[in-house]
């Protein structure tokens, strides 16, 4: 495989290397319309740049193409999961979601991860590697490009820990809101993190307009431990001060992934200890009925337990949704279809 990876060249390093290959600037803006609006993945596919050029960067670069392994779509909502293979041979999972308001991708930053978290199918084999800036911009270019439909939303939710793959996620950021490419706004993209409270900083000092999505699945660090070995290295009360100042910085409201996990973190004892830590938060609580992974024995929280938590915490002032349970039948949780695949292959 040739050395550059052109599809991770922001503009103006792509202008850089086409100036030091003798050629003009506007060259760059049109190979970088190619590569991130019109999604090609052949430099020959380039119909107005010069043949001397192509052959150059046919020489010199690589374009990054994701392959998908497989495609479920769910006879139940229409979700769509992608398993991608990577040209190093690893897997990873992308879910498009459709709802009345767009298209919605769910996008992995990793291959495997590292947090450990409990119930999470994603981290059962470890961390393999981070994803390319190219790699997770492909994940929504071969969807985009699959269905024929714009993408208008993502969550960067999938495979992995973004704030551990801290510069390759801020560059996605930039080129995937870029004016240049697919320009999808800001507020339309969403990260979730478990808490690396100091890339958690540095992501509010970047003051982008997107949204942070905690994962704090418990009200007391003693059950965030026994879920989230990430819970070892820093308490809820310094994730809460890191999410206050992410709201001070940006004035994006932080949503909280809250988990349910039956006898565990589902009580009305749970739900009054996370009232009272987040009533003044200026924030939104995501209610998630954790989803069964055969590794695990935890189960799921029932309908009326999670009716009840839901009030409860809005009894507090809260903004509460319950998540909708998409893909339940194409192994639609992080991880599943990957841990599938690996295990039969």
């Amino acid at each position: 495989m040739n050395n550059i990876d052109i599809k991770s060249m922001n503009m103006q390093e792509l202008c850089e290397y086409i100036e030091s290959a003798g050629e003009k600037k506007f060259r760059a803006k049109q190979i970088y319309e190619w590569l991130h609006q019109k999604l090609v993945t052949d430099f020959d596919d380039m119909s107005n740049i010069p043949k001397k050029l192509r052959d150059t960067l046919k020489r010199e670069c690589y374009i990054t193409k994701l392959e998908a392994a497989e495609v479920l779509t769910s006879k139940i909502d229409g979700t769509r999961k992608y398993l991608f293979k990577l040209s190093d041979g690893n897997v990873i999972e992308s879910v498009l979601m459709r709802y009345k308001f767009g298209n919605s991708v769910c996008i992995s930053t990793q291959v495997g991860c590292r947090m450990g978290c409990r119930f999470c199918a994603s981290t059962l084999d470890g961390l393999e590697r981070c994803l390319t800036t190219s790699e997770m911009l492909d994940e929504i270019y071969r969807i985009q490009s699959n269905i024929g439909e714009r993408i208008s939303n993502i969550v960067l939710m999938g495979t992995g820990e973004p704030m551990d793959n801290y510069d390759n996620v801020v560059k996605f950021v930039r080129m995937i809101t870029d004016e240049n490419g697919l320009h999808i706004s800001q507020r339309n993209i969403t990260i979730s993190s478990c808490g690396l409270i100091d890339n958690i900083k540095r992501l509010a000092d970047e003051e982008f307009q997107i949204t942070l999505a905690l994962s704090l699945h418990a009200s007391d660090d003693e059950t965030r431990r026994s879920l989230m070995p990430i819970a070892n290295r820093y308490t809820i009360r310094e994730i809460l001060d890191t999410c206050t100042y992410y709201f001070r910085k940006t004035g994006r409201r932080v949503t909280f992934e809250y988990s349910l996990v039956a006898g565990v973190n589902d009580t009305r004892e749970e739900a009054d200890r996370l009232g009272t830590l987040l009533k003044d938060m200026h924030g939104h609580v995501n209610l998630i009925p954790v989803n069964p992974i055969k590794e695990r024995d935890y189960r799921q929280s029932d309908k009326r337990a999670v009716i009840n938590f839901k009030y409860r915490l809005e009894s507090y002032g809260i903004n509460v949704t319950v998540r909708r349970e998409m893909g339940r039948d194409i192994d639609g949780a992080c991880g599943q279809l990957r841990k599938r695949y690996m295990d039969e292959n």
